[in-house]
């Protein structure tokens, strides 16, 4: 009897047996599966050696996917339910708003986009930066907590960007980058008065749009702080300009997508992103009055001082 039972068991398992070469290609499937958020995850949590071609993420990849697939032809009887349990968290996910197949899709193609982008940075060397040059007056004159400005900052949320969806762990980067986008269209250019260095409040700027670089770095500089970015001002020969504070260099994967892809697409397209690392590792991106878009293309690239707005 207990022979009988077995020999029936062994007959329905070779019956729900996947035929040849499908299992081969039914198991590659779900290695792909399973790996997509498994490398994100370790991709953005390892250090980047910075090898040339990304060579270090190609054959940490190809590691993974051969591991996992000779894993999973040797326990194959159990693809299928392996499979329907995998599709099940993933629908449950996105069924409730957690991680899902669509966070997947974003998470997956900022990777790629931030490996097959080649910015530029450059370090910023703390000691060897010189005293910013009327640092007082130009801290005085960032008026973030000027109403006037504070009230900007949030009209320019509600103008741009604030209709798309799926992006809420994102919301203070892409409020910061509509409020780039509403400065910069409307900036106009004027020069100080000859022989003056003329340091224009937020408040003053905020009337006409108006000012040299001095004073877009200043306005610029009051209007992400208003809405809860950290913002710096970089000191170069001859000029000034506003940087914001992004975060690690996974948070620039998803800022070079969301800028790429999702914000300016067109402003960004073919376009190489623009960015500073300070001591910490932290990346600081772009936002002169030259550049069409987050990240966009240093004026002068020699760093002489920058000054944080705290």
């Amino acid at each position: 009897m207990p022979r009988f039972k077995v020999e029936n068991i062994k007959k329905i398992v070779q019956k729900l047996a996947i035929p040849k070469p499908w299992d081969s290609i039914i198991i590659l499937l779900l290695v792909v599966l399973i790996e997509i958020p498994g490398f994100i995850i370790l991709h953005q949590n390892i250090i980047d050696p910075d090898w040339p071609f990304h060579l270090d993420r190609i054959l940490i990849f190809i590691a993974i996917l051969l591991g996992l697939f000779f894993l999973l032809r040797a326990v194959k009887r159990v693809l299928l339910f392996a499979i329907a349990i995998y599709l099940m968290l993933l629908g449950y996910g996105t069924l409730i708003g957690n991680y899902g197949f669509s966070n997947i899709y974003e998470d997956y193609r900022s990777m790629i986009y931030s490996m097959q982008d080649n910015p530029y940075p450059q370090d910023v060397i703390i000691s060897r930066l010189l005293p910013f040059p009327n640092k007082n007056k130009i801290l005085k004159a960032v008026e973030f907590t000027n109403p006037g400005v504070r009230n900007f900052a949030v009209s320019a949320t509600t103008k741009h960007f604030s209709n798309l969806k799926g992006y809420r762990e994102n919301r203070k980067m892409i409020q910061c980058f509509a409020v780039f986008k509403e400065v910069n269209e409307k900036w106009n250019y004027v020069n100080d008065p000859i022989g003056q260095e003329y340091i224009a409040a937020a408040s003053e700027s905020l009337e006409h749009f108006s000012g040299d670089c001095d004073d877009h770095a200043i306005f610029m500089s009051a209007c992400i702080k208003a809405i809860g970015g950290t913002p710096r001002i970089i000191h170069t020969q001859g000029h000034m300009y506003p940087e914001m504070l992004i975060g690690s260099k996974a948070d620039l994967e998803t800022a070079i997508y969301l800028i790429k892809e999702v914000l300016f697409e067109k402003e960004a397209k073919n376009k190489q992103i623009f960015y500073h690392i300070d001591e910490r590792d932290q990346v600081w991106l772009n936002l002169d009055y030259t550049a069409r878009y987050p990240g966009g293309p240093f004026m002068s690239k020699e760093i002489l001082g920058e000054l944080t707005i705290n």
